[in-house]
């Protein structure tokens, strides 16, 4: 007769429980030497204090879209200036978790670095505005862009262009104020909702437009002007990576593409190395392109395989 489950002996675990923890506490301890170098181990910006308060601002951007369900009109503001607020003071303290992680020879002292993450997130809280206008203008630009679209609501919920963008120029602002650890944070939360990896040092003109979206790679040092449309698997890369006398990568330097005004970039296209394509010009799916094209340009596959030339003699 079978012993009822709630009668039989509990098997005792079998893993080594002390072992495997001293194994990584000193893997840990190790890696910790290596990037710290004996400092004292710094405060770590919180992942999930930052995906937080990145949904509040969101909300503050969007309260009808992303607030309370059945917020009334007259509790708009009252809504937003609580949740702005909250959001604000939460943001500073990950503001000034990261300072003090770079504040790595202690040149700033702690009431410098409060100060300096309050004049950080002022700033930050007085962009919200012009954030809001481009917003505003990516998802007219999602909806005329659009057959499918049926309303600019239905643009705000549905669209992961247009959720990726709320989120990118979010970060984009932290980034541009060095707060770059927490601005690469939030890019992350965006790449992993939405299938779309933007840097946030990416700059993006207004009416910016990804239609469909997954795959989409743009890179720190892209330049988009205004008005441009991307597909899904267009990407926006460096060519190749300087690297130094001992063979590191060099950090840092221009190595994305410029994007001018007014253009389009069908799916699966990839731009790479710090070339220009020109205002008013299409690039057609599938296309593999390295050098730089003028104005108005039309760039298919075929003539990238038969190597036509564009300006200067500059081809694909």
């Amino acid at each position: 007769m079978p012993v009822p489950a709630e009668t039989r002996p509990i098997t005792q675990p079998s893993w080594d429980l002390g072992g495997i923890v001293a194994e990584l506490a000193s893997l840990r301890a190790l890696s910790q030497r290596r990037r710290y170098r004996g400092r004292p181990l710094p405060e770590l910006p919180s992942r999930e204090a930052v995906e937080a308060i990145v949904g509040s601002l969101v909300a503050v951007l969007y309260p009808r879209h992303f607030g309370p369900v059945g917020l009334a009109e007259d509790a708009i503001d009252l809504f937003v200036a609580d949740t702005l607020d909250h959001a604000l003071r939460r943001l500073r303290r990950e503001v000034l978790r990261e300072l003090r992680f770079g504040n790595v020879d202690g040149a700033a002292n702690p009431s410098q670095l409060e100060q300096q993450a309050l004049a950080i997130v002022a700033e930050f809280a007085s962009e919200l505005p012009r954030v809001r206008a481009l917003l505003d203008s990516d998802i007219r630009a999602a909806f005329d862009g659009d057959p499918a679209a049926k309303s600019l609501d239905e643009v705000v919920f549905c669209y992961p262009g247009v959720a990726a963008m709320i989120r990118h120029r979010i970060a984009h602002r932290l980034y541009s104020q060095n707060v770059t650890m927490l601005a690469r944070i939030i890019a992350e939360i965006a790449h992993a909702q939405t299938g779309i990896d933007i840097h946030p040092g990416a700059t993006i003109g207004e009416s910016f437009f990804i239609d469909h979206g997954t795959g989409v790679v743009i890179g720190e040092t892209a330049r988009i002007g205004r008005r441009v449309r991307l597909y899904q698997a267009v990407t926006l890369g460096a060519k190749r990576f300087e690297t130094d006398d001992q063979g590191q990568i060099v950090k840092g330097g221009d190595r994305h593409p410029i994007i001018e005004d007014d253009v389009v970039i069908y799916a699966g296209a990839t731009v790479l190395g710090r070339i220009t394509i020109g205002r008013g010009s299409s690039i057609g799916g599938g296309v593999w392109l390295t050098r730089s094209v003028p104005a108005d340009s039309i760039i298919t596959q075929a003539k990238a395989r038969t190597g036509d030339t564009f300006d200067d003699g500059a081809g694909i």
